[in-house]
């Protein structure tokens, strides 16, 4: 990406910081219910805040028996960032990390002062309708309230998608207020930029997936994708599955 405002490291330099820094881990975080490690990284000139979850620490999941939350997380990532549109904090897979291989991305300090309930409920949110669509792609199964990280800048990222990419539809979100509405133009102008990038193996997207997803989780992506274009309106609720994340915060 281009150079950020205001001094700002751009997401390259995040990404490579999170990738080569040196990881010291710092505490817990407790109310998560996989292992979630609150961490710094450093490269001797920079120093950030981060969270690392080890693939170690996961439960397992009947429903998501493949793969790992952290490679999940990872592809989440990848996915948000072939859009264009900078949802998911800056994120990757560490094979050195301190307790074994994971998923580290840069913490995010969000603006308390936002109510996060209010902003769960607004149509009007540009950056929050884009997420409800980059949610269906990724067919996330726990867009809770208190997953919304709006920062004081404006910007609003979208974190833990440990469970997304399932091939069976599981979309469980609090994101439903445009269900059945047409998709914004500029939206299915990139989801469609996007399924020719899943199209293309050697695509950085392409390459993600192929690590992290088996190949009917792949495959479900990318229908999910090419069924968005095609019908340019947002999903409905689920009628075999909960529609809504509990708890909903």
């Amino acid at each position: 990406m281009t150079a950020a405002p205001h001094g700002r490291p751009t997401d390259d330099e995040d990404l490579t910081l999170l990738r080569y820094g040196r990881l010291t881990v710092l505490g817990r975080l407790t109310g998560a219910s996989n292992t979630t490690l609150y961490c710094e990284v450093t490269d001797g000139s920079r120093t950030a805040a981060c969270v690392y979850k080890p693939v170690a620490g996961e439960r397992p999941l009947w429903d998501f028996p493949d793969g790992t939350l952290a490679g999940r997380e990872v592809s989440a990532h990848a996915v948000s960032q072939a859009l264009g549109w900078n949802l998911v904090p800056p994120t990757v897979y560490r094979e050195d990390a301190p307790h074994g291989p994971g998923m580290v991305q840069l913490w995010i300090a969000a603006d308390t002062s936002v109510d996060l309930v209010a902003l769960a409920r607004d149509s009007t949110n540009p950056q929050l309708r884009l997420m409800a669509v980059f949610d269906a792609v990724i067919n996330n199964s726990d867009r809770k309230i208190g997953h919304l990280l709006p920062t004081p800048n404006g910007h609003l990222y979208g974190c833990d998608h440990g469970v997304s990419f399932s091939a069976e539809y599981k979309l469980r979100t609090v994101l439903w207020q445009w269900a059945g509405q047409p998709l914004p133009e500029p939206a299915v102008v990139r989801l469609d930029a996007l399924r020719a990038m899943l199209q293309d193996p050697g695509s950085d997207v392409a390459r993600v997936l192929a690590r992290h997803l088996t190949p009917q989780e792949r495959y479900a992506t990318l229908r999910r994708v090419e069924v968005l274009c095609e019908h340019r309106i947002h999903p409905y609720p689920p009628e075999d599955w909960p529609a809504l994340p509990w708890p909903p915060i």
